[in-house]
This record gives structure tokens, C-alpha cells and sequence, in this order.
């Protein structure tokens, strides 16, 4: 529970709108555990079950399309962890992957100085926690990781130049075309997908392409819910800023 309502019903919420925003999509929520299936039938939230011993939240993404009997253009998947995933970022990304040509699509956020200040101490105690991205004048990714990436030689210069810093962090939301999801989860790990920990990487190494999105960060910038911490946070951040769900 987090402020009332629980986290799977507070996702499909959000994808239930971008949804409707978008218009001509459906949303469902894919799930192993028959708990999730029945809560979700309780509350009237579509969902179906996928196999247990799939590997990634993208295996599922793609089991859960296949489950509807559907063919869609465009499959974004949305982690069942991240509900304060601003609607406005599905329906970028779904857009983008549909219009650009691209294989998938993806958001980010440029960081401001003081925000890069505070990634970096982040990181300083948890390395592998937030992820960075650069991309071409096209808005191509080139390359993801989870060091902080471009290094910046003359900083002190940049930063005299303006408020926003080069190093844009990733947020964790895919979109894909249907025939490039079905490819992506056909390809082994890729050689540093291994070594990062990142999923995205695998499209990259096979020559696939992915289109970033930037985007504005949403009011309550949690990426996750892990813990019983990360849950008091959610709550705090509700009370101060109001519930997204309600807004």
C-alpha cells in the first residue's frame, strides 16, 4: 500500500490514462503471481498471467501481448515498481517509438548542475544505482551506463555557461516496435548488457536502434520501489506534493 492505494493498481492507473491519451491502445498488467491476477480482477484491472521463468520484465511484455491475442504497432513496458511514472512519459515514448523509425524509444532527463551534484553523491555510495545515456543530434542513444557519462574535461567552463549540464539520466521506460521486441527477446545477452546490468545495451550491440525522449521530471522523482524505505518516502513525497493520481 502507498498512500491508500496499492502499487500495481497505482501503475495501472497511470498506464490506464496515458492510454486513453493515446488513443486506439489497451493497457493490462502481466504478472506470474495468481495474488497480483486476483487483486487485479478485484479492482477490475485488466491482467494476464505469463510464465514464471521468464527472464526479463521485457520477456514479459511481449508474453503479455501474445496473451491478449493481440499485434500491436508499439508494446511499452511499464515497471510494476515505478508508480509515479508521469503518464506524459508513456505517451512520449510510444509516440517516439512510433514516429521515429527507431527500434524502441526511451526517456530522460537532462540534469541540472545542482541535480548532477547530488547524482554524483549518490553514486558515491550506491555505484550501481541511476543510469546515464548519450545520444546523437538525432537523439540516437549511443551508448547507456551506469558510470556517469560524458567525462567532462573543462567543467568548471560549462558550468559557467548555463544551468543544465550535458549528463542526461535514463529512466527506465521501452517502447518498442512490435517485430523489434520479438528480435530483442530472441538475441542473447550481449557481451556488456553482462557486464553493465543493462538490458538496452543487447539492442545496441546487434544494431538496433533506440530513440531517446527527453522529458520533464515528474513531481515525485522516485525510480522504484524496492523497500519498506523507499515506501515511508512514496508517502512523505504524497503528503507534500499531493497525489499524482488525484491532480
Amino acid at each position: 500500500m502507498i498512500a491508500g492505494r496499492t502499487m500495481v493498481s497505482r501503475v495501472a492507473a497511470m498506464a490506464a490514462q496515458a492510454a486513453e491519451a493515446l488513443g486506439n491502445a489497451r493497457h493490462v498488467v502481466a504478472t506470474d503471481d495468481a495474488r497480483i491476477e486476483t487483486h487485479c480482477q478485484d479492482l477490475g484491472i485488466p491482467v494476464v498471467m505469463t510464465d514464471p521463468d521468464l527472464p526479463s520484465g521485457t520477456d514479459r511484455a511481449l508474453a503479455a501481448a501474445t496473451a491478449m491475442g493481440a499485434e500491436p504497432e508499439i508494446v511499452v513496458n511499464l515497471q510494476g515498481d515505478s508508480p509515479f511514472t508521469p503518464p506524459a512519459h508513456v505517451i512520449a515514448v510510444a509516440r517516439a517509438a512510433r514516429d521515429s523509425g527507431a527500434d524502441a524509444a526511451t526517456p530522460y532527463v537532462r540534469l541540472t548542475w545542482d541535480a548532477l551534484d547530488a547524482f554524483r553523491k549518490h553514486k558515491a555510495e550506491t555505484p550501481f544505482s541511476g543510469t546515464t545515456l548519450v545520444h546523437d543530434e538525432a537523439g540516437r542513444a549511443l551508448w547507456f551506463s551506469k558510470n556517469l557519462i560524458p567525462a567532462m574535461r573543462k567543467e568548471a567552463a560549462l558550468r559557467e555557461k548555463g544551468g543544465l549540464s550535458p549528463v542526461c539520466r535514463h529512466i527506465g521506460l521501452y517502447a518498442y516496435r512490435l517485430a523489434s521486441l520479438r528480435r530483442y527477446v530472441s538475441l542473447p545477452e550481449g557481451r556488456y548488457e553482462q557486464l553493465e546490468g543493462l538490458e538496452q545495451l543487447r539492442l545496441l550491440e546487434n544494431g538496433m536502434s533506440i530513440q531517446c525522449v527527453e522529458v520533464e521530471p515528474g513531481q515525485i522523482a522516485i525510480p522504484g520501489i524496492d523497500t519498506a524505505e523507499d515506501v515511508a518516502l512514496a508517502e512523505r513525497l504524497v503528503a507534500e506534493y499531493g497525489d499524482p493520481l488525484e491532480a
